[in-house]
């Protein structure tokens, strides 16, 4: 006799039915969309990985998102991407105002623009734990910065042991590396997974103990400063010792048009931070880079800086290039 035929339901072999698998890093989290946030949001999303992040109102998302758009545009009048892979990133962009929309990350980067190093160490404190309320246990945060340490901002946190520090190099489309900080709590377990996150987005991995300003600010602060001096001294001008370090040593941009275009109020901040730690006289702003941050003259965001610049941040005139 023919053996009975069972009859199952086809519903019992749908997706919803079955355990799907969920690849690592398929959703982060990113907190604050300036420079860097668009950076690490656009970057990630390439890769096709989603991402959400998290502003403090609707104007900031809106000018996130037409920031992002008009890099995407660069790169299509470069020829670097097309017009379907600027939507494919777009469409895995998404910006909010509540950490809810955290929930499933995988990975969470909190990215705020800081502006004094005490204010801003309790705000990062207190984003750290609306992250830590709304993530599950196992997904890795980590902070941005540069000169304040992941252990002291992680210190409260229930889960300490999965809190890192990353560094993106967003000044240079060349400069495809990433400082990864470990922690004083900071598991292998935890800091394997932000490497292999860097790996994904195609970024070659610095190792760095932690340290206040990791190896990329500590070097490049006590340059500016040298550079600084010898304008001060009368040695040299502006351009001309831009024009040494290009072309006699090989840098991309010299270290007072790096300056403009990092930001002189930024980097003011880095040093501050950085003296306040190790209390070493190299760190200490010069006078010359003080004076002009008071005078509003922050680089090209504000037009001016070392050099002046026009509404597209083109150089057009130099400023302050006596000697002083």
């Amino acid at each position: 006799m023919p053996s009975e035929v069972i009859y199952e339901p086809i519903e019992e072999f749908g997706l919803s039915k079955k355990n799907v698998s969920r690849t690592l890093f398929s959703k982060i989290g990113v907190i604050g969309c300036g420079l860097v946030g668009q950076n690490i949001a656009r970057v990630a999303s390439f890769y096709g990985i989603e991402v959400v992040f998290i502003e403090v109102s609707d104007d900031k998302i809106i000018e996130a998102y037409k920031n992002i758009e008009k890099v995407l545009d660069e790169r299509i009048e470069h020829w670097g991407i097309t017009q379907g892979e600027k939507r494919a990133i777009l469409s895995r962009i998404k910006g909010s105002l509540d950490y809810q929309d955290l929930v499933g990350c995988d990975f969470v980067i909190e990215a705020i623009r800081a502006v004094d190093r005490g204010g801003k160490i309790k705000e990062r404190k207190e984003i750290l734990h609306k992250i830590e309320a709304v993530v599950e246990p196992e997904c890795i945060i980590a902070t941005h910065s540069t000169t304040i340490v992941i252990t002291e901002l992680s210190s409260d946190l229930q889960y300490r042991d999965r809190c890192v520090s990353l560094h993106f190099f967003i000044n240079s489309q060349e400069a495809r590396i990433v400082e990864v900080v470990r922690g004083l709590y900071t598991t292998d377990e935890s800091y394997q997974k932000v490497c292999k996150f860097v790996t994904l987005i195609n970024r070659k991995i610095v190792p760095v103990q932690e340290s206040a300003g990791l190896v990329s600010v500590r070097i490049y602060v006590v340059l500016l400063n040298e550079a600084c001096e010898i304008l001060m001294e009368g040695i040299s001008n502006i351009d001309d010792i831009d024009q040494t370090m290009k072309i006699g040593f090989g840098m991309r941009l010299g270290p007072f048009e790096l300056a403009d275009k990092m930001g002189l109020d930024k980097i003011l901040r880095w040093m501050d931070n950085i003296y306040n730690e190790f209390g070493d006289i190299r760190y200490k702003p010069n006078p010359f880079l003080r004076k002009l941050v008071r005078a509003k003259h922050l680089g090209m965001e504000s037009g001016e800086g070392f050099y002046k610049y026009d509404e597209n941040g083109k150089k057009i005139v130099q400023l302050n290039n006596q000697r002083c």
